[in-house]
């Protein structure tokens, strides 16, 4: 059974950054896509940043410049380096597996807040 656990989230003041990491076990064919999504109080998950198997990343505009997604291969891990945080950011984040044969995993998200 695949297991995604998310870790590195917490409260910052605004200006401020986190790390956060997404740790997969378990059997799974190989990785195609990770992503990194979010969702705030009262609003719809929306796509934060992907990352492809060869390293290509896309972000959404309003993290463009400040959030820098990454995986490590070797440990099952990917990362989502949040910078210059905003008020705007607060939310749960979850991380996202999409394996090559097309099945989809969830973590069940870390919890970020940025307020003064």
């Amino acid at each position: 059974q695949v297991q995604l656990v998310e870790s590195g989230g917490g409260s910052v003041q605004p200006g401020g950054s986190l790390r956060l990491s997404c740790a997969a076990s378990g059997s799974f064919a190989s990785i195609d896509v990770r992503r990194w999504y979010r969702q705030a109080p009262g609003k719809e998950r929306e796509l934060v940043a992907t990352i492809t198997s060869a390293g290509s990343t896309n972000y959404a505009d309003s993290v463009k410049g400040r959030f820098t997604a990454s995986k490590d291969n070797a440990k099952n891990t990917m990362y989502l380096q949040m910078n210059s945080l905003k008020s705007e950011d607060t939310a749960v984040y979850y991380c996202n597996l999409q394996s090559s044969i097309g099945r989809i995993y969830w973590g069940r998200g870390t919890q970020v807040t940025v307020s003064s």
